[in-house]
């Protein structure tokens, strides 16, 4: 009997053999868990969220943190400033997970997620100070910003325990854009001291229970392959191949670390001079690079509006060339 697409994805997210080549993420269309940030209404152009960080609303993006309003000018003055949210008080768990497992379907539904506050422990901080000052502080003051990411990574610890124990999920997932396209944003020795230990305290409940973590960085993620795979991640996304050596990634850790993605949304593909028929080739290179061996979740699109003709004739097209070869490698 064939393998469902989740089972089929889960495969991939535990390190095993899939029956064909799945795609990068598969959540069933549905959201599990709490609602932790309240989203703007339509046509919103500004918000503010728990911790008090205003954004915009950028239409093809998403909201942005305005860059003149940061709520944290000093580090050693966090304590004064950044909060225990009251929503997290509020979270009614038993309640919340009875009514989301209503109708979850455990063929097609895969529950994952587990709550954060925010994009990131590096994210929040320069949400909270601005890149410049943010970066400042972990130069100036890391045992003042080591306090403040505990802080946060308690409350985090919080919900991903919370999770596990009320809907007892099959992945998990967290998200930190600790890079840029050419290089991490802190030193593999930073990173060590910073921001590992948060990554890994949060994730460490589902690493002992054995259940897959994903992890989203952005850009190029040069030296955190290992570190991933040290704290328990299975798979990382969006593995863009122009910042990164994904054929190197993948023949170094194999199935260790699934590459999820592996498709330069910015690139040939998005160029308009690029044919349908040269968009299809770019999916079959990428096909043909990572999937063999397994640990490869395909991942394609360009940037752009999702009602823009020109995006979606050819995600059509990127889509369609993915179904027409996904099969043709286990």
């Amino acid at each position: 009997m064939p393998l469902t697409e989740k089972e089929n994805y889960l495969r991939m997210m535990r390190g095993e053999m899939p029956e064909w080549v799945p795609r990068m993420m598969m959540f069933g269309g549905k959201m599990f868990g709490p609602r932790l940030f309240t989203f703007p209404e339509p046509g919103a152009t500004e918000f503010t969220d728990v911790f008090g960080v205003d954004y915009i609303i950028e239409p093809n993006s998403g909201p942005i943190p305005r860059n003149d309003r940061f709520i944290l000018d000093d580090i050693r003055k966090w304590r004064d400033v950044i909060k225990r949210p009251a929503i997290l008080d509020e979270i009614d768990w038993e309640k919340i997970s009875k009514e989301d497992m209503a109708d979850y379907d455990p063929e097609n539904h895969i529950i994952s997620g587990g709550g954060s506050l925010g994009n990131g422990y590096f994210m929040n901080l320069t949400y909270w100070m601005g890149f410049t000052n943010g970066l400042c502080a972990i130069m100036e003051e890391p045992e003042e910003v080591k306090d403040l990411l505990n802080f946060l990574c308690d409350m985090n610890e919080e919900l991903s325990k919370n999770f596990l124990y009320y809907y007892k999920p099959e992945t998990f997932g967290i998200a930190d854009d600790i890079a840029h396209e050419r290089a991490m944003f802190v030193s593999e020795e930073v990173f060590i001291d910073v921001f590992k230990p948060m990554w890994g305290r949060q994730i460490a409940a589902y690493k002992d229970e054995g259940i897959p973590v994903s992890h989203h960085i952005c850009g190029n993620i040069d030296y955190l392959p290992e570190h991933l795979i040290e704290i328990g991640v299975t798979a990382w996304n969006p593995a863009q191949p122009t910042q990164n050596d994904l054929p190197g990634i993948k023949a170094k850790y194999g199935r260790k670390l699934a590459i999820c993605g592996g498709f330069e949304g910015n690139g040939p593909a998005s160029y308009p001079e690029t044919t349908e028929e040269g968009v299809r080739a770019i999916v079959k290179e990428v096909m043909d690079t990572l999937a063999p061996g397994g640990g490869f979740g395909f991942g394609g699109g360009i940037i752009g509006a999702r009602d823009d003709p020109f995006v979606t004739e050819r995600m059509a097209w990127i889509n369609d060339e993915y179904e027409n070869l996904k099969y043709n490698y286990y």
